[in-house]
């Protein structure tokens, strides 16, 4: 029971250092307000406001936060995050690491010896050692996957409310809201080897920091979302490949609708954010609209987001991109209708304009008023000039104009505003 009394006795001191600041504006019943992006659509949306006390939590392990969510129940709800959670933990609030989790004799050198393409060939894995990294898998899934359930609001308390290795599962859920929360590093202990994912192979993590699937009127506001603690980076090389430990940090696929994130800042990871997930997803024609505003991507290597389907709005972000391995920030795929406005992009010497744009079958894409290293730039017409021999050029016309949102400031003001205001514990 220790490392359950040491839990509860940090959540305790974090409720007692709560800045002031924060005591005084009670979050927790906000409201997405009018005209805020797409999740404004409709009846708006409103999170667990209506919850009466009895709904109203405050978390400091695990535990408590799995019985406060309810297993993704509809009813009305609060839940406030006080101090550090780590969904890497047992019941009684132990840590857990991966060898708690390898059951049926997985091993991963076993794995690399038994699935080396070199004798393996090209097949999709199978056999004991693909059994035992599934049954490995399913185990953590069960700590760490924390389903949302309707009518919910999940908020940090403070400036200092953090999600450890949890990926958040909105699924199939109406009306959430998700804010002030540092969550990071959802790290999967047991990649799967994909041996014709991108020609040479890949490895597939199965977790998103949050993810979003048939989800609507969905709110994301003032989230950090990150891999610290285990950057992919850092990981080792195995078939060639970066042994990937982490997916998307927030990924809104299955048909969902009506999202909006605003002021949240995505950094230090490979694929931020997926907007729609396939090509053949025809089912998701009209749906997947998504505003994104006044968020920060810090060293993001592409997914800034990449769009199929979805009428997404993309004004006031800033994007901060450093290192070597940058391959694009806007990735315009099949059917996707991006309206970009007014967006900042700080980069290195070696990036130019148009390596800012990725396109997959896309046909258009609208921009304007975009500074790239504080002088404006016509990205369309950039991206255009100097891609027309590998991909057709894109349009301006996406066949809409958003309607839903609040005031767009130049991409200057915004750009110092995000750099002073993104992500969680910096509510202005």
């Amino acid at each position: 029971m220790r490392g359950r009394q040491l839990a509860v006795a940090a959540g305790l001191l974090a409720l007692l250092c709560v800045p002031a600041h924060a005591e005084d504006r009670d979050i927790s019943r906000d409201t997405l307000p009018a005209n805020d992006g797409w999740a404004a659509e409709g009846a708006g949306t409103t999170g667990g406001a209506a919850a009466d006390a009895e709904h109203v939590f405050t978390v400091t392990d695990r535990a408590g936060l799995v019985r406060a969510l309810d297993g993704g129940s509809d009813t009305p709800k609060i839940i406030r995050i006080a101090g550090s959670i780590d969904a890497n933990t047992d019941d009684d609030g132990d840590r857990l690491d991966c060898s708690d989790y390898a059951t049926g004799g997985y091993a991963l050198k076993k794995y690399l010896a038994a699935y080396d393409p070199r004798t393996w060939g090209a097949a999709k894995p199978s056999g004991p050692q693909e059994e035992a990294r599934q049954a490995s898998a399913a185990r953590q899934a069960e700590r760490i996957v924390l389903p949302v359930g309707s009518n919910t609001t999940l908020v940090g308390l403070g400036d200092s409310a953090v999600l450890k290795g949890a990926s958040l599962q909105v699924k199939n859920a109406d009306n959430v809201i998700i804010r002030n929360l540092d969550v990071r590093d959802a790290y999967d202990c047991f990649p799967v080897w994909q041996p014709n994912t991108g020609g040479l192979g890949d490895w597939k993590a199965a977790y998103d920091a949050i993810w979003l699937t048939g989800a609507t009127h969905v709110w994301v506001d003032h989230i950090t979302a990150s891999d610290r603690g285990h950057p992919d980076a850092k990981e080792p090389t195995y078939f060639a490949r970066n042994h990937l430990r982490h997916d998307g940090l927030l990924d809104i696929t299955g048909g969902s609708d009506l999202v909006t994130v605003s002021w949240s800042r995505f950094a230090d990871h490979d694929k931020a954010m997926l907007i729609g997930n396939g090509d053949t997803a025809t089912g998701d024609r009209g749906k997947l609209r998504v505003t994104l505003h006044h968020n920060a991507f810090e060293s993001v290597v592409q997914r800034a987001p990449r769009v199929r389907f979805g009428q997404v709005h993309v004004y006031n972000n800033r994007y901060d991109i450093t290192g070597d391995d940058h391959r694009y920030s806007l990735g315009v795929s099949t059917e996707s209708k991006i309206f970009a406005e007014n967006n900042a992009f700080h980069a290195p010497g070696h990036v130019e304009v148009a390596d800012l744009v990725k396109s997959w079958n896309g046909s258009a894409l609208h921009q304007s008023g975009t500074v790239f290293n504080g002088y404006p730039v016509d990205l369309l017409a950039i991206y255009n000039a100097y891609n027309s021999g590998s991909e057709r050029d894109l349009t301006a016309d996406v066949g809409w104009t958003p309607t839903l949102h609040g005031r767009i400031d130049s991409a200057e003001a915004a750009d110092r505003a995000v750099a002073r205001g993104a992500g969680a514990g910096r509510f202005r």
